[in-house]
């Protein structure tokens, strides 16, 4: 059934989205649909289409039932190119709009908002074609079964295809009954895991085996994986650092760092703003799909941060001190939460704001020089490095630069710097790309977690106010009486109950917070969602975790997500977690349950070559290696030292402790008058405690 409808649409193509644009609701509009009232920018941006769009809701889901019509569920996201696109060529197209409103019951889904309905039909599309992307169209029967899926249409396509499914509805409606029950089974078992009882030993060859393999798949001439289209992918390169640390591989660390510097010289990292773009089109980080997320920067401040510790180079403390300012700068809510993402077009144009000419260069910088300087830095030209413009973008020979105009490196760094806050000034004049200021508990969660890794490593205050900032408005806003959460925030209001990743991001987020400040409030908090979820997401039957709550209305499958992508899945995410409680609190339980969660997905891992998809599972894995080191730190001065005991990179250690000894088990009876003690334990075994830092470090290598 899957083949017949496939053969029926046959010749359609598949878009991957990458950016978008920014539309104005205000004013007067001929048309406007049920999604006026909602709050999700991207669901605003379709208000005044033609198309009777209508959320995602119990009502909308009753009409198509009482109707006994199909439905068009339609997914995107605010800074999504091929969305708007799509919108424009065809949904704001009315005679497009007469089929959609005459025959279907057409739906609009923000992917953000609602990962969970996302992942139902992005798997079906997945299935049925073998990739998927957005904006994601899917055909649903009455009940919500998805019957077909596919992506991106150009009208005349997306016409063809409503003429087809109109007439197979009508007249051949029992082969679309079977193919949706074949999809609908195929969306089920997708992500079926069984119980893995065999006892596991967790041993370094194995992990070590993975790593190699993640390893060999290096670009090592432009870092990244191989090829193009090219993610960050920054829990990758984290596995790569503890596994560099837990065993000196120079490759490891190498790849790493090749990495980490040909995107901070590429065009996918802002080189006047600070700011990762989500990926580059091409293998040498040159051409962005210039939208922002949060999640992204979030996670890659932490990385740079990480590997600041390691290698102590001072371009990622650059790097991250920019991303932070732009976080702030572009995505802050005057309620301390970040904003979801910056869209990449801006006057109907992708990338626009952010490219020059040369003639703008020489306009700007009136030193000839310094102009010319400038230019061959960032490797500007008359005919552009990009589509007949200039995307900044470091030169690979600076070398060459020095020798030419006879200058030092400092001398020309000065010269760079000295013209940015110029050219700044000028983009600032131009029409910006949009924000899609939706905030989402899961990505502040990241961006909690990457702000207290920036301070570990460099100390600097205001990076830790920022992240308490943060966890404030996420305690104050998004925490619910029953200890549930809410994902979304908009206008002072949120409104949807909050799925797996976001009880997993801010519980990490808060264990991070604890061992900065040894406020145990954060560990309780820690510790109360960790209750909440395994009470209300696990599945029994594998100790695996749903990604929606059994208190939510249930899709037409309730998907769990196991792999790791762009961001870790928050399976992965809950077993780290319950890792780390577990050791906190003694929780034998939790500790358990990780290792149970882990022996689940051993047998995917060992079986695929993408080692990829399951960074964040080999963590765990590495961490289970050896025991963890527990550094129980007491007395008056013991946040000054956990300061300091933080900026190195310690690969497999939780830190605890304060100027009493609180509540938790390990602290008990380790108070020494007058006196800060540090103690460096493994399985609740203690060594004799020192004094300083620098011996405890000893104690641990």
């Amino acid at each position: 059934m899957l083949r017949y409808l496939a053969i029926i649409i046959i010749s359609l193509f598949i878009f991957s989205c990458s950016s978008s644009k920014n539309k104005n609701s205000g004013g007067e509009h001929e048309y406007t649909n049920h999604l006026i009232n909602e709050s999700s920018p991207y669901l605003l941006q379709h208000a005044h289409n033609p198309v009777d769009w209508h959320p995602w809701n119990d009502e909308t889901l009753a009409k198509a039932k009482a109707e006994d019509k199909m439905m068009i569920i339609s997914i995107g996201y605010s800074a999504c190119h091929w969305c708007h696109v799509m919108e424009h060529e065809s949904f704001e197209d009315t005679t497009i709009a007469r089929l959609m409103n005459e025959n279907f019951i057409p739906v609009k889904v923000d992917r953000e908002e609602r990962p969970d309905v996302d992942d139902v039909y992005m798997t079906a599309c997945q299935l049925i074609n073998g990739s998927g992307g957005w904006p994601l169209n899917a055909f649903a029967m009455s009940d919500g079964r998805p019957a077909w899926a596919g992506t991106y249409f150009p009208k005349d396509k997306w016409k063809d295809i409503l003429i087809r499914f109109t007439t197979l509805y009508e007249d051949k409606r029992a082969r679309l009954e079977d193919s949706a029950y074949d999809i609908t089974k195929g969306v089920a078992s997708r992500d079926a895991i069984k119980i893995n009882s065999n006892e596991q030993q967790y041993d370094i060859e194995a992990f070590a085996e993975s790593a190699k393999s993640l390893i060999a798949k290096i670009d090592w001439t432009n870092g990244g994986r191989k090829g193009a289209p090219k993610f960050p992918m920054p829990n990758n390169f984290d596995l790569l650092l503890k596994y560099h640390s837990m065993t000196g591989d120079i490759e490891a660390l190498d790849g790493t760092t090749i990495t980490l510097d040909k995107m901070a010289a590429g065009g996918i990292y802002d080189q006047l703003g600070g700011g990762f773009s989500r990926y580059s089109v091409d293998p040498e980080w040159l051409a962005p799909h210039f939208e922002k997320m949060l999640y992204d920067n979030g996670q890659l401040i932490s990385l740079y941060a990480n590997a600041y510790k390691v290698t102590k180079n001072p371009l990622y403390k650059r790097v991250v001190k920019q991303t932070v300012a732009f976080a702030e700068r572009e995505l802050l809510d005057e309620t301390g939460a970040y904003y979801s993402s910056i869209d990449a077009d801006s006057e109907g144009e992708e990338g626009k704001f952010y490219v020059w000419s040369k003639e703008e260069i020489d306009s700007l910088i009136t030193d000839t020089t310094h102009a010319d300087i400038f230019s061959e830095y960032y490797t500007i030209t008359s005919s552009g490095n990009w589509e007949h413009t200039n995307i900044l973008f470091v030169s690979d020979d600076i070398e060459k630069i020095l020798s030419r105009y006879n200058i030092t490196q400092k001398e020309l760094d000065n010269i760079i710097q000295l013209y940015h806050p110029l050219l700044m000034a000028h983009r600032d004049t131009r029409i910006r790309p949009g924000t899609d200021d939706k905030v989402l508990t899961s990505w502040n969660g990241l961006m909690i977690d990457g702000l207290v890794e920036a301070y570990k490593a460099f100390g600097d205050q205001s990076y830790l106010d920022k992240a308490v900032r943060t966890m404030k408005f996420i305690q104050d806003k998004q925490i619910k009486k029953d200890s549930s959460l809410y994902r979304n925030y908009k206008d002072g209001n949120s409104a949807i109950n909050a799925f797996l990743d976001d009880y997993a991001t801010v519980i990490k987020a808060a264990t991070n917070l604890y061992q900065v400040t040894l406020d145990e409030s954060y560990l309780q908090l820690a510790r109360q969602l960790t209750e909440y979820t395994n009470m209300h997401f696990v599945d029994p039957e594998n100790q695996m975790f749903h990604y929606t709550s059994n208190l939510d209305a249930h899709l037409v499958a309730r998907k769990k997500e196991l792999a790791d992508n762009v961001i870790p899945g928050s399976n992965s995410m809950m077993a780290r977690n319950l890792h780390a409680i577990g050791l906190y609190f003694n929780n034998k339980e939790y500790k358990a349950q990780a290792k149970q969660m882990l022996n689940n997905m051993l047998p995917q891992i060992e079986g695929t070559n993408s080692p990829n998809y399951y960074s964040n599972w080999l963590q765990l894995h590495a961490d289970l290696i050896k025991p963890t080191y527990e550094v129980a730190i007491i007395g008056p001065d013991a946040v000054a030292k956990a300061k300091a005991l933080n900026t190195n990179y310690l690969s497999n250690a939780i830190i605890l402790g304060g100027t009493d000894e609180g509540t938790l088990a390990l602290l008990k009876d380790k108070l020494q008058e007058g006196e800060t003690m540090i103690y460096v334990c493994q399985n609740k075994v203690c060594k004799f405690p020192v004094t300083e830092v620098s011996e405890a470090l000893k104690l641990m290598n």
